[in-house]
């Protein structure tokens, strides 16, 4: 398979026809080879536009959702970003690419090894993979300029609004049971965060993030 073409052909049809225009996003994504992060028989559907399972629950995100999810951070070069539920490390190798700092927080441990080989042997050394719960976030490393979820949430856990600076956002896509999806963007201000709705999104649930029973909206 011509990965290389595929590659080109997600980030023309997927990225620029879906409100992709972050030079150094789109450069990322077209540099970065997402078949590198995937088993070996999941290689030849690596640019499809869908959520592609990983096994026990886990999907790699539809590349135009996390490229917008991405956008919207609005990151500066250096940032520090937490990426929560990392997965293989194809993200955390994009954001590296375009000059981030980044912590990535993945709770299966077969996951992480994964993803820390392949960010090796890919140019994306410099991301940290680390293993933790999820809804936990990782104080370690506080405070970060932006916190994103590879995968959806059933609510915001509120660990997660003291690890974020002034101005910091967070961006991950709100799937309540039974309700469509909708990427959602945080900011922080004044020690308080504030919620916009960006888009819809059909993103599979990260696991132990879904809403708690009894919640009333």
């Amino acid at each position: 398979m011509d990965f290389a073409a595929a590659r080109l052909n997600m980030v023309e049809s997927q990225l620029r026809t879906n409100r992709v225009v972050d030079t150094r996003l789109v450069e990322a994504m077209a540099a970065v080879p997402r078949e590198a992060f995937l088993p070996s028989q999941l290689r030849a559907i690596a640019y499809v536009d869908e959520d592609i399972a990983l096994g026990n629950g886990r999907y790699l995100m539809e590349p135009m959702v996390f490229a917008r999810l991405v956008q919207s951070a609005q990151m500066a070069q250096g940032a520090r970003v937490l990426l929560v539920g990392s997965g293989c490390g194809y993200g955390a190798a994009v954001l590296a690419h375009m000059g981030m700092h980044v912590t990535a927080l993945e709770s299966d441990a077969g996951l992480a090894a994964a993803a820390r080989a392949a960010c090796a042997a890919n140019d994306a050394a410099s991301v940290t993979t680390v293993e933790g719960p999820l809804e936990s976030g990782w104080p370690a490393a506080v405070p970060y300029d932006a916190v994103l979820f590879e995968g959806g949430i059933g609510d915001l856990p509120p660990a997660y609004a003291a690890q974020v600076g002034e101005g910091g956002r967070l961006l991950a896509v709100v799937a309540p049971p039974e309700r469509q999806g909708k990427a959602t963007l945080w900011q922080k201000f004044s020690s308080s965060l504030t919620a916009r709705v960006l888009f819809d999104a059909a993103t599979p649930l990260l696991p132990g993030m879904a809403r708690e029973p009894g919640f009333v909206f």
